[in-house]
């Protein structure tokens, strides 16, 4: 449907501020001003209560009820903002999408305490999720074939330990732990055995919440919500991508567990980036033994020398060059080789695996 054909079926704004859907156009108007923080959005959402406020709002008054000077580099036009945000409205109820706010009792806590919380998810599947004891794993897209046993084998564990496993979507680590989910839901409901236990899988998409990336990975999403999972993004239908995306919805998949589980991630992987933000929030963070395999001692050896050349060239930055696994072990991170090792060590006194690490005794790296 075109654009121009969308906009004539929009109400205008004084019938939606008659209408029940008012409150919701309200929340997506302020969710789409991306210069504003989740507070300030907060803020800002105690001093707006009419639609002529909205199609109205000067960036002035902005400036004003924020209490922030702003960049002069920030482009604001209140009208078109608002008809944006009828137009997702529309969208999201054409394609049953529904919206979580943060104020909504499904929002997770963990999640609204990171540094930077989505003002609002869209999501399709099961919300209640959320509120479940989760795990995230994550990992480079360049997975070795022990790679994508552990990753898989690892979230199989966790679902039929009742443990929702929550990754990316994306190729390589995320949708083998995606697969592995989804194959004990199935391996249980072809044994005629009892599924509603079972740990499920949430998928947090770096794209609109109608748009799988990459479009591999679609037949997945589907197997995902068939098997009582979800899907959430903090992106409205029909946004188009951009690369920036993809790091904040990293945030997303870190902050919706109390721990991250990494498969494999050579120096600069996007997967360690998820673990700067678990980190920065106080979350735990494990590393699957696997990551130190023949193998994957090969992968990261030659993306390494890459780096090492763009760099030299000023193509990628210093950080990225030296983001590496064995950054993150020196500072204490732990190892793990399977799920029920991962349950282990979530036991353990903090450092006492270190120790043994340092030590050479725990597993042979």
């Amino acid at each position: 449907m075109q654009l121009t054909q969308i906009n004539q079926n929009i109400k205008n704004e004084n019938e939606f501020s008659q209408n029940e859907d008012f409150d919701l156009l309200l929340e997506l108007y302020i969710a789409r001003i991306t210069f504003l923080s989740f507070n300030e959005k907060k803020i800002l959402k105690k001093n707006l209560d009419s639609s002529c406020s909205l199609v109205l709002l000067s960036i002035e008054e902005i400036k004003k009820i924020i209490n922030r000077d702003l960049s002069n580099k920030v482009v604001w036009n209140a009208k078109e903002n608002f008809r944006m945000a009828q137009v997702a409205l529309h969208f999201c109820n054409q394609l049953g999408v529904k919206i979580l706010l943060h104020s909504d009792k499904e929002y997770p806590e963990q999640l609204r305490q990171i540094a930077d919380p989505p003002y609002l998810l869209f999501y399709k599947g099961d919300v209640s999720l959320l509120l479940k004891k989760t795990v995230s794993v994550v990992g480079t897209r360049r997975l070795t074939q022990n790679g994508k046993i552990a990753a898989k084998e690892f979230a199989y564990n966790a679902a039929l330990n009742g443990e929702v496993v929550v990754s990316g979507l994306a190729k390589g680590a995320d949708e083998y732990a995606h697969r592995g989910v989804v194959d004990a839901y199935f391996d249980c409901f072809e044994k005629g055995l009892d599924t509603s236990n079972l740990g499920k899988t949430i998928a947090v998409l770096p794209s609109s919440i109608d748009e799988i990336v990459p479009l591999s990975n679609k037949k997945l999403a589907g197997q995902i919500l068939q098997t009582g999972g979800l899907i959430i993004s903090e992106y409205e239908p029909r946004m188009t991508i951009t690369n920036w995306h993809f790091v904040k919805r990293n945030r997303i998949i870190a902050g919706l567990s109390f721990a991250t589980v990494v498969v494999e991630a050579p120096a600069g992987s996007g997967a360690l980036i998820t673990v700067d933000f678990a980190l920065e929030n106080g979350r735990d963070v494990y590393f699957h033994k696997v990551c130190f395999s023949d193998n994957a001692k090969q992968i990261a050896s030659i993306v390494k020398n890459q780096l090492e050349t763009d760099f030299s060239m000023g193509k990628v930055s210093k950080y990225k060059k030296e983001n590496t696994v064995e950054k993150y072990l020196e500072a204490g991170a732990p190892i793990i080789e399977s799920y029920e090792d991962y349950c282990a060590a979530c036991n353990e006194v903090p450092g006492q695996r270190h120790i043994k690490q340092m030590q050479g005794t725990l597993f042979d790296i």
